[in-house]
C-alpha cells in the first residue's frame, strides 16, 4: 500500500478526480497514523495491556520485577536501532545477572521482542524506511522453519551454560568479522539492490540457521541476516538494520506463538516479566527505529561494536567458567569469524 500526499482539488478538476472536501473517518485515521505512528502504537498497546493486567491482577509483579523493566529501556531502544535485537540484552541480563534459567530467558526474549520489535516494525513501515523486501520474505520463511525445528529438536539438547557462552562468542565473532571486512574492503555499499536468485537461496538457508540460533538464545536471525546483507550483498547498514528489525519481529512472534500454543511450555516466569516490560518496550523500540533513521553507517557500526563488547565483558565476568564452556566459547568464536569472513568474500550481489 502506498500513501499519497493530499494536495486538494483545483477548480476544473472535479470531473477528473474525486472531491477531497470531505475526508472519511478511515482516511483521517490513516493520516493520523502515518503522521504519528509511535503515539498510535503506544495508545493501542497500552489500551490492551492496561485492562489485561488489571483484570488478571498482575500489578504485583512490578514490586520485584521492575529492575528488568528498567533494563529493557535500553534493550528496547537497541532492538529498534541495531541488528542485535532486544533479546540480545534481555537474555544475558536474565541468564547471567538475575541467574534465571536459560530456557526462561529465551522465552521472555521471544515474548518481549514480539511486542517491542513488532512496534518498531510498524514505525519503520509508517515512516516508509527503505527495506530489502526479498530478505524479509526469504530469510523470514527460513527463520520460521528454523525456529520451529530448533525449539523441537535442538534447544532441548543444549545445556544452559553452553547456550550462554555460545551467545556471547557468536556475537563477538560477528563484530570482529564486520570490522575486518570494512578495514579491508573499504566503506563500499549498495543503496539499491536487485537480489539475484543465488542470494535468495542463501537468504533462506541463513534464515534457517538464524532460526535455530533464535530457538536456543531468543535472538540470532537478525544478526545472521544483517551479516549476509552487509558482508555478502554489500547492502548499506541503514537499509540492513531496519530490515533485520522487521525480520526478527516476525521470527520472535513465530517462536513465541509456537512455544505458547503448540508446545504449551512457555515458562510462567517469562510471562510475569513480560507483563512488566510491555509498556516500556512499546515506546523504546519505536524510538530506536526513529533515532537510527538517517544516521550514518559509521554511527550504526559504533553502536554495534559498543553493545557487543559490553555483552562479552559481562559474559566473561558473570558466566560460569569451566574447561567445557571455555572450549565451546573459543570454538564458537573461531568458527564464527571464519564463517563470517567467508560470507564476506562471497559477493552475492553479483551472482546470478
Amino acid at each position: 500500500m502506498v500513501f499519497l500526499p493530499h494536495h486538494g482539488t483545483r477548480r476544473g478538476e472535479a470531473g477528473r478526480v474525486c472531491s477531497l472536501g470531505r475526508v472519511g473517518p478511515m482516511t483521517r485515521v490513516g493520516r493520523i497514523f502515518t503522521r504519528y505512528p509511535l503515539a498510535c502504537v503506544v495508545v493501542v498497546v497500552w489500551g490492551l495491556w492496561l485492562p489485561f493486567i488489571s483484570v488478571h491482577g498482575q500489578w504485583h509483579h512490578f514490586l520485584d520485577k521492575h529492575p528488568m523493566a528498567l533494563t529493557m529501556v535500553l534493550g528496547s531502544f537497541l532492538a529498534g536501532s541495531t541488528c542485535i535485537g532486544g533479546g540480545a540484552v534481555a537474555y544475558p541480563v536474565m541468564a547471567w545477572w538475575l541467574e534465571i534459567d536459560a530456557g526462561t530467558a529465551r522465552d521472555f526474549a521471544l515474548l518481549i521482542q514480539t511486542v517491542g520489535m513488532g512496534a518498531a516494525s510498524v514505525t519503520i513501515f509508517a515512516r516508509r524506511t527503505r527495506l530489502c523486501f526479498d530478505a524479509i520474505v526469504y530469510a523470514g520463511l527460513g527463520g520460521a522453519l528454523g525456529v520451529v525445528i530448533g525449539l523441537e529438536a535442538v534447544a532441548p539438547r543444549v545445556s544452559p551454560a553452553i547456550a550462554k557462552v555460545f551467545f556471547a562468542s557468536l556475537w563477538l565473532s560477528f563484530s570482529l568479522a564486520l570490522h575486518l571486512t570494512v578495514a579491508r574492503s573499504g566503506d563500499v555499499a549498495r543503496v539499491e539492490l536487485q537480489v539475484p536468485a543465488a542470494a535468495k537461496r542463501w537468504l533462506f538457508l541463513v534464515g534457517i540457521a538464524g532460526g535455530l540460533v533464535t530457538a536456543i538464545v531468543g535472538s540470532g536471525l537478525d544478526v545472521l541476516t544483517f551479516t549476509l546483507l552487509v558482508l555478502s550483498l554489500r547492502v548499506a547498514e541503514d537499509i540492513s538494520t531496519p530490515t533485520s528489525v522487521v525480520i526478527m519481529a516476525g521470527n520472535a512472534a513465530v517462536g513465541a506463538l509456537y512455544r505458547t500454543f503448540v508446545q504449551g511450555e512457555t515458562a510462567p516466569l517469562a510471562f510475569e516479566y513480560w507483563y512488566v516490560c510491555v509498556p516500556v518496550v512499546v515506546v523504546g523500540a519505536p524510538l530506536g527505529a526513529w533515532f537510527i533513521t538517517g544516521r550514518s553507517r559509521h554511527v550504526i557500526r559504533r553502536m554495534l561494536y559498543t553493545c557487543i563488547a559490553a555483552q562479552f565483558i559481562g559474559a566473561a565476568v558473570l558466566a560460569e567458567r569451566t574447561p567445557e564452556t571455555i572450549a565451546i566459547g573459543i570454538a564458537t568464536f573461531a568458527i564464527g569469524v571464519i564463517l563470517f569472513l567467508w560470507m564476506a568474500r562471497r559477493d552475492l550481489a553479483v551472482l546470478d
